[in-house]
């Protein structure tokens, strides 16, 4: 069989793409090799990509962590607060939307307006009230501060699973009123099934801004034993001795691992969830 020769804009645009990935992609080579590099010869070294000798050290010096706490403690907590974070963003913000979307109640545009600015308001201007009151609660150096505001819904999920649940026909809920189903029995017996796409998208975000978070966890928590993976990579730098950038690099690569594994396994479900041309017919 004939080869069919490929027209010069198809090698174009893979030479262009390929080469963009590669561009992309190299920041993260670039951290994987040097986490195999001495930690005083790797910005020395920093235009070679391949360490000179190979150093294993460099896991097991970042996993012995800080403070006497192991790395997986970290690892622990961060993971904890993110199914905490998870599962409170991703139920209110549902429930939220459903009203926004579903439900007639006076003034509905006014606060759909007031969660949109929400939505473009710097989390800067919050922070120093949110500090005090979370102060006065006696709530800091626990995880509360950090996972209780997630149950009141986060206003990019919920203007997200709005425009999706506003593609779903609404004689779907008439025809379940007719069958004698209240709005509770709609929302989770009509609603809910048809937004699990937004609902996936929305999971995955909320676990990586969780699981990167490193403003927030500095703020509340003071406690080594309750510090988040961010807050330790942190604490392996230093303004006053020696950084200890090869166990930082080394256990950055350690937490990019769940990161890329919720990456390809749930990659479909962000592309299929932010489109809101999901129903089909």
């Amino acid at each position: 069989m004939a080869l069919k020769l490929k027209s010069p804009r198809w090698w174009v645009y893979h030479i262009l793409v390929g080469g963009f990935a590669v561009l992309m992609l190299y920041p993260v080579i670039w951290l994987l090799m040097s986490s195999f590099k001495p930690s005083d010869t790797i910005f020395v070294t920093a235009k070679s990509l391949i360490p000179d000798p190979w150093i294993w050290t460099n896991f097991i010096e970042g996993w012995k962590g800080i403070g006497g706490n192991s790395f997986g403690v970290f690892i622990k907590n961060t993971s904890i607060l993110v199914v905490i974070t998870l599962i409170g963003q991703v139920i209110s913000s549902a429930v939220i939307a459903f009203g926004f979307a579903r439900l007639e109640f006076k003034g509905k545009a006014f606060w759909f307006g007031i969660m949109m600015v929400t939505l473009m308001l710097p989390h800067d201007v919050v922070m120093v009230p949110q500090y005090i009151i979370f102060s006065k609660l006696d709530w800091l150096n626990s995880i509360k501060p950090l996972a209780v505001p997630a149950y009141f819904g986060h206003p990019f999920f919920i203007f997200l699973l709005v425009q999706f649940i506003r593609t779903i026909p609404r004689e779907l809920d008439e025809a379940a009123i007719i069958d004698g189903c209240g709005t509770f029995k709609i929302f989770t017996k009509i609603i809910l099934p048809l937004i699990k796409p937004s609902l996936a998208t929305a999971a995955i975000f909320s676990f990586y801004w969780t699981w990167e978070s490193l403003l927030g966890p500095v703020l509340y928590l003071n406690s080594p034993t309750k510090y988040t993976v961010s807050m330790a990579l942190n604490m392996f730098l230093s303004n006053e001795t020696v950084s200890n950038w090869g166990a930082m690099f080394a256990m950055s690569v350690v937490t990019l691992i769940p990161v890329f594994v919720i990456f390809f396994l749930f990659q479909r479900h962000v592309v299929e969830g932010i489109s809101t041309s999901g129903l089909k017919g």
